[in-house]
């Protein structure tokens, strides 16, 4: 087995990405995006013999100027065919080989609750798994509306005999900077913490142009010509992910929310889109998003954590 750190290959990377529904963080043009603003990204592609079996994209931090941390969020992502032995080698010959001097420390936060599967026998875990909502958008268009909840249903059908309008917003970065720029002042309003401003546009530029390819989907809602909601979805190989939503008061009682996931649902599935995740969710500090986000029906998936 080897472990080849920053090779230029990025077809063979994209192929086994998409085939698996890639998480967003493990995505080539993640790291890309997350390069054009300043952090250091390290690649891995590891090889038994000929065979690629996985990728594992870290972002480094350095810490008190002298430890080095690599962090795989979201990884290493797997071929198919990848056995647990495989697996539980691969990580141990990551951990040795990653290529960073002095004190440096590699963390693995897989994207699945089963951390055997993940191969991290053997390696630590440091924090506790947090849980997102992920919706299957494979079925047909009826059966995933059946499997909406009653309320989040009713809601749905509300929104849909309202005034509201959907409108699928360009990909130019100056038709979709008034949601950045609402949820810059949500996100100060509410103090949490999301991907640097300019993610976004950083993120578009790391796509090739092709035609069908589009990394982002944005939706607006209106009320008149006065716009009550947005969401924004970035677009990853088979998958997607909810990355930014806004609601104005006369949205959220209209239940333009609830709109605007279910249209982008039905969009994200006509691309070839397999797999929705809508993020984390925290009872706890966000009880009420993390309804709106359970009530789709999705599956409610607690990772395995982040391991050393």
């Amino acid at each position: 087995m080897n472990v080849h750190w920053n090779l230029p290959e990025r077809a063979s990377w994209d192929a086994l990405h998409r085939n698996a529904a890639g998480a967003l963080q493990q995505d080539w043009a993640y790291g890309d995006a997350m390069q054009a603003l300043g952090t250091r990204v390290l690649r891995a592609h590891i090889h038994e013999g000929e065979q690629l079996i996985g990728v594992a994209q870290c972002l480094v931090r350095r810490v008190a100027g002298i430890v080095q941390m690599a962090l795989c969020s979201h990884g290493p992502v797997w071929a198919q065919e990848a056995t647990m032995a495989q697996r539980r080698a691969a990580c141990r010959l990551l951990k040795r080989t990653v290529p960073l001097s002095g004190i440096r420390l590699l963390f693995v936060t897989p994207d699945m609750a089963d951390s055997a599967a993940a191969g991290t026998q053997g390696m630590i875990r440091v924090v506790t798994g947090q849980s997102t909502v992920r919706i299957s958008l494979e079925p047909e268009p009826h059966a995933l509306r059946a499997s909406l909840q009653g309320k989040w249903r009713n809601r749905l059908a509300g929104a849909e005999r309202s005034a509201l309008t959907v409108h699928r917003v360009g990909r130019k970065p100056a038709q979709y900077r008034w949601l950045l720029e609402r949820e810059l002042a949500q996100r100060a309003a509410r103090r949490y913490i999301a991907l640097p401003d300019g993610f976004v546009e950083a993120w578009q530029e790391a796509h090739p142009a092709r035609t069908g390819h589009e990394p982002v989907l944005t939706l607006r809602a209106d009320l008149g010509r006065d716009p009550v909601a947005g969401m924004l979805f970035l677009v990853h190989g088979e998958a997607a992910t909810y990355q930014i939503g806004w609601v104005g008061e006369g949205g959220r009682e209209l239940g333009a929310h609830n709109l605007l996931l279910w249209q982008a649902m039905l969009a994200l599935r006509e691309r070839g889109v397999r797999r929705l995740d809508l993020g984390g969710v925290d009872t706890a500090r966000g009880a009420g998003l993390a309804r709106f986000k359970i009530a789709t029906g999705g599956e409610v998936l607690t990772l395995a954590g982040t391991y050393l």
